[in-house]
């Protein structure tokens, strides 16, 4: 008889491969009982285990039906890295659009603590998944952490940039501070995200990255579309 673990595994793995797209409708508690013979119990143990994920979600006059693709978060990036050598899912993809040296905006320079317009090294990419662009993230770094690591001004995917910078420097990675707002498109952003229409919303994340020190490894901007979810899973 199979357990729970195995029959959220099942439906995890579906989702992963594309076989269960977003908005697709699981089957009912009943049909799993008596496909996989199982209890009620065992079922909804399962079913919860992969909302918990956020994988599925409850929807109205649906059951349980697949999540839409959420912008992960930054602890997401570091457990895969951990566990794969990457910091990207199997079918995502990273392309390198713009590296250099830019004068820190204020909202960079606020949280590396510096003066507005001091120089910053950056790191701009798209983030695909199964083709579709799915966000733009522009990476800032100072100028101790690319002497530490110059790999970084390379137009290149280095696959775990802070990790990579974490141990050069010496400290892992402690935590993060994540901010959400929302706001209009720039031209530029539209056009990486593909998206269309004169006003368009956007999610921004900006994420600042610390060392166990108190160093700051990196301040990132990360762009995602207005209906974009984000999913954060905290321990209370």
């Amino acid at each position: 008889m199979a357990g729970y673990a195995e029959i959220a595994d099942h439906f995890r793995q579906q989702i992963k491969r594309g076989d269960l797209a977003p908005g697709d409708r699981l089957p009912t508690l009943r049909e799993i009982t008596e496909t996989w013979s199982v209890s009620i119990a065992t079922a909804n143990r399962a079913y919860k285990t992969l909302r918990a994920e956020g994988l599925t979600q409850a929807s109205s006059g649906a059951g349980t039906v697949v999540a839409r693709p959420g912008s992960p978060t930054i602890a997401a990036r570091v457990q895969t890295h951990a566990a794969t050598g990457r910091a990207l899912d199997p079918d995502e993809t990273s392309r390198i659009v713009e590296v250099g040296v830019v004068g820190a905006d204020e909202t960079v320079a606020a949280r590396m603590d510096v003066e507005p317009g001091t120089p910053v090294h950056v790191r701009r990419r798209v983030v695909s998944r199964g083709g579709v662009p799915v966000h733009l993230s522009s990476s800032y770094y100072s100028a101790d952490v690319i002497e530490a690591v110059p790999e970084l001004t390379e137009p290149v995917s280095t696959g775990g940039s802070r990790e990579l910078a974490a141990e050069r420097l010496g400290s892992p990675q402690a935590r993060v501070l994540e901010e959400v707002t929302s706001r209009l498109a720039t031209d530029p952003e539209k056009s990486a995200l593909g998206l269309s229409g004169e006003s368009v919303i956007v999610t921004q994340i900006v994420r600042t990255v610390y060392l166990a020190d108190g160093r700051i490894v990196e301040v990132a901007v990360r762009v995602v579309g207005g209906s974009t979810v984000l999913r954060w899973s905290t321990a209370l």
